[in-house]
C-alpha cells in the first residue's frame, strides 16, 4: 500500500480531526488515526467512541488498497516541522511497518491493525430522519447557542444544543437554567418535524470544521446517533438521550418595559463596573429611568462601589433589576448588532435580549437571562 501526499495538506486534515481524540482514551487504538486507502481516495478517521470525525482526500499517486492505524501524536508532531513538500508513504500491510520518505530523509513508524478500530454505528432505517441544510446556517446556529449550554452531569439534556427541524424553520436552543438562547432560521427547513440534542463536544468539532466548508450539510439521525455529511468531512456522534424541556414556556410574553442601548457602550460599561461587584455574586444593578440607564455594583466587604450612566431609549415605568454580570457580558458578546433591545416585565422575571437590527431577514435570535435578587 503506497501513496504520495502533500505534507501541509495532510497536516491540515489531521489537525481538523485530531480534536476529537481524548487524552484519556479507554482503548489504546483510539490514540491513532485510521488510514483507509481505496483507489485514489484516502479516508482518515479519528474517534473517542462517543464522537467520530472522518476526512477524505483525493490522491494523485496511490497504489494498493487497505487500512492501518497510525499513531496520532507522532504524525502530528512530525508533520508540523515539515515545509511544503510531497511525502511518500510505503506501508507493509503484513508487518504494519510504515516508511515515510521526504526529500531529504526517511522516517519509520509502526502501525496497528486497522481491524481493531471501532466500527461506525449505523442508523436504524425505521427511525431514520434526514434533511439538508446550508453549512453556514449550521455554523451560525452552533456559534449563537454553544456558549449557553450547561455543564450539568445530573441533567445531561441541558449539556447539548437542541436542534428542532420543521417544515417552515430550523431552531437551535441552548440553556443552562440561568440563560437561554433560541436561534431560528426560516430559510432552512425539513420535510417533516423531528428533533435531537447535539452534545457539546461534537458541536465544538463542527464549529471548527464548518468554516472550511461550503454548500449544504446532510444531517441524518435516529434516536441514538447523528451523522453530519459534509463535502470533505463526516462527523458521527452519539446523541444526548432524553426530552428537552419546553423552552417556549419560560419565555415571558408580555414585557411592557423596553430599552434600546448601544451594545458596545453597554458592554464596556459593564466590564468596568463589574470589577467592583461582589466576587461571589457578580451582581450588577441596572436602574432604568427616563432615557438613561445607571449601571452600578458594590462589594460591601471591601467598601468598594462604582456606577456609570449611559444614554438609552426606554419605554415604560422606572425600575431596578439585577443580573449576574458574567452572564450579561456573555450574552452581549454573542449578539452581533450595533444596538441591543432589552425587554423586561418586572425585577423578578427574565429579561429578553434581542438584536436591534437583524443581519438577515430570515434570522430570529432571542436570548433570555434570569435576574438576581437585588437585596440578597
Amino acid at each position: 500500500m503506497k501513496f504520495v501526499v502533500s505534507s501541509t495538506e495532510l497536516l491540515g486534515h489531521l489537525q481538523a480531526i485530531s480534536r476529537v481524540i481524548s487524552s484519556k482514551n479507554t482503548l489504546p487504538i483510539l490514540d491513532n488515526f485510521l488510514f483507509n486507502l481505496s483507489g485514489n481516495d484516502l479516508e482518515i478517521t479519528a474517534s473517542d467512541l462517543e464522537s467520530t470525525l472522518i476526512t477524505r482526500m483525493k490522491l494523485e499517486n496511490a497504489s494498493g488498497d487497505g487500512n492501518i492505524a497510525l499513531p496520532a501524536r507522532i504524525l502530528l508532531d512530525t508533520l508540523k516541522e515539515f515545509p511544503v513538500q510531497p511525502l511518500a508513504f510505503d506501508i507493509n500491510t503484513d508487518t504494519l511497518a510504515v516508511a515515510i520518505s521526504s526529500e531529504n530523509g526517511k522516517f519509520n513508524i509502526m502501525g496497528q491493525n486497522g481491524v481493531d478500530f471501532p466500527a461506525l454505528p449505523s442508523i436504524k432505517k425505521d427511525k431514520k430522519f434526514s434533511f439538508n441544510i446550508d453549512a453556514g446556517v449550521v455554523l451560525a446556529g452552533i456559534n449563537k447557542t454553544l456558549f449557553a449550554t450547561a455543564d450539568d452531569e445530573l441533567r445531561p439534556v441541558m449539556g447539548g444544543i437542541f436542534i428542532e427541524a420543521s417544515v417552515d424553520k430550523i431552531t437551535f436552543v441552548a440553556s443552562d437554567a440561568h440563560k437561554l438562547v433560541r436561534y431560528q432560521r426560516t430559510d432552512a427547513h425539513a420535510d417533516d418535524q423531528a428533533s435531537f440534542i447535539l452534545p457539546k463536544k461534537p458541536a465544538s468539532l463542527l464549529k471548527n470544521i464548518l468554516p472550511r466548508e461550503e454548500g449544504s450539510v446532510t444531517i441524518e439521525f435516529d434516536d441514538k446517533n447523528a451523522f453530519f455529511n459534509l463535502n470533505s468531512y463526516k462527523v458521527v456522534c452519539r446523541l444526548v438521550e432524553g426530552n428537552y424541556p419546553n423552552y417556549n414556556s419560560v419565555i415571558p410574553k408580555n414585557n411592557p418595559r423596553k430599552m434600546t442601548v448601544d451594545r458596545v457602550e453597554f458592554y464596556n460599561t459593564l466590564k468596568r463596573v463589574s470589577v467592583f461587584s461582589n466576587q461571589a455574586s457578580n451582581l450588577v444593578k441596572l436602574q432604568l429611568k427616563g432615557n438613561q440607564v445607571t449601571v452600578s455594583a458594590q462589594d460591601i466587604d471591601f467598601s468598594i462601589s462604582a456606577y456609570e450612566k449611559i444614554k438609552c431609549q426606554y419605554e415604560g415605568d422606572d425600575m431596578e433589576i439585577g443580573f449576574k454580570s458574567v452572564f450579561l457580558l456573555e450574552i452581549l458578546a454573542n449578539i452581533a448588532s450595533q444596538d441591543v433591545m432589552i425587554e423586561l416585565a418586572d425585577p423578578t422575571r427574565a429579561g429578553l435580549f434581542l438584536p436591534g437590527e437583524a443581519d438577515n431577514e430570515s434570522e430570529d435570535l432571542l436570548m433570555l437571562l434570569m435576574p438576581m435578587m437585588i437585596n440578597a
